[in-house]
């Protein structure tokens, strides 16, 4: 059974950094799409970033020029860096994975739906 395990997060002033780490378990492939997301109480799941298999990000507007991804195909591990962290940026943060390559995984920002291994989450916490 595929699973992704998360790690990280904690709790940060305003304009500080955090880093969010994600790694398959239970598959010898790498996926070809990673995603985070986030959730606060009473809303929908959010998308932050995607990254492919080659690196290509897409990001919320939202978390432009701040938050960035990067991958390890080989250690099937992916990473959430989140800079110049805000208040608002405060929420339940979820990776997911899929190894799908019927649709573009730049599309799939706003689609949680479409992928098919989600992590525990893990909480992010900005003070101002």
């Amino acid at each position: 059974q595929v699973q992704l395990v998360e790690s990280g997060g904690g709790s940060v002033q305003a304009g500080g950094s955090l880093s969010l780490s994600c790694a398959i378990s239970g598959s010898s492939a790498h996926p070809f799409c990673w995603g985070w997301f986030r959730q606060t109480p009473g809303t929908e799941r959010e998308g932050v970033i995607v990254i492919d298999a080659e690196g290509r990000i897409r990001s919320a507007e939202s978390v432009q020029g701040r938050f960035t991804a990067d991958r390890d195909n080989a250690k099937k591990t992916a990473i959430l860096i989140m800079n110049s962290l805000k208040p608002e940026d405060t929420a339940l943060y979820y990776c997911a994975a899929d190894y799908s390559t019927t649709t573009s995984c730049m599309s799939r920002i706003q689609a949680a739906g479409r992928f098919g291994v989600w992590g525990q989450g893990t909480n992010v916490t900005v003070s101002s």
